[in-house]
């Protein structure tokens, strides 16, 4: 899937977004093996799933969130 603002040099923070909202499963894989090599796309993750969190449906956000704090830990 063609992700809104993914370049060939690193994931924006809209496009961590896109991936998270809309991505399928292969996105998703590919998110995680690219936040498990660099630390910078991790804190990316971060950053975009507290800023949506407090929305009661951003499940997706809730898991992603879930998935940064046992990375860090």
């Amino acid at each position: 899937m063609d992700h809104r603002h993914l370049d060939p040099h690193g994931y924006s923070l809209a496009a961590i977004d896109d991936i998270i909202e809309r991505g399928g499963r292969s996105d998703w894989a590919e998110l995680r093996r690219a936040a498990e090599r660099d630390p910078v796309v991790l804190e990316g993750v971060w950053r975009v799933c507290q800023a949506r969190t407090a929305e009661p449906h951003a499940q997706r956000h809730h898991l992603w969130s879930h998935f940064v704090r046992d990375r860090r830990a």
